[in-house]
């Protein structure tokens, strides 16, 4: 399989499964108060972030270009923050909050088998950074991640 092939495989699986990476909320042991029973529900909000992604592949010489998009995301996470991808045979597990960082595992089927490892750091409420590998038969990935939060936005991506 050639190079280009290879990377170009790798490149489509990794976008699909990155997506955008939205930001972590520290997780509280407080619970939230119990609104009026005749108030009518109020809409979940959520944080609206935009996500740098950077790929690349060892042994490959051209670094792929970033990409650059927007995600509306809980504000409270108990699963890794990725999108989900119909189109990707994808798993995530072992999800971990502790304290300012997230970590899990990641583990893809064929056609495009491999598994990986997630790991992002909040630095406060407005910004992070992290990064994702991944091992298949192909060779090993690696995505950096930096997000900024830009706003609030309705209907977060649970």
């Amino acid at each position: 399989m050639s190079q280009t092939f290879r990377l170009r495989i790798l490149t489509a699986v990794a976008l699909a499964l990155l997506g955008a990476i939205p930001a972590l909320r520290a997780q509280t042991s407080a619970a939230p108060a119990a609104a009026p029973a005749a108030a009518a529900p109020a809409k979940e909000k959520g944080d609206l972030w935009e996500v740098t992604s950077q790929m690349s592949m060892e042994g490959m010489q051209m670094a792929m270009p970033a990409q650059k998009v927007k995600v509306c995301a809980p504000k409270t996470w108990t699963e890794p923050p990725a999108p989900e991808n119909q189109r990707q045979k994808c798993t995530n597990s072992d999800f971990q909050m502790d304290g300012p960082k997230a970590s899990w595992k990641i583990t893809c089927e064929p056609p495009h088998a491999m598994t990986g490892t997630g790991e992002i750091t909040r630095d406060g409420d407005a910004a992070y950074s992290g990064v994702m590998k991944f091992v298949s038969e192909d060779g090993n990935l690696t995505m950096t991640l930096n997000g900024r939060r830009v706003d609030e936005c309705d209907k977060p991506r649970k």
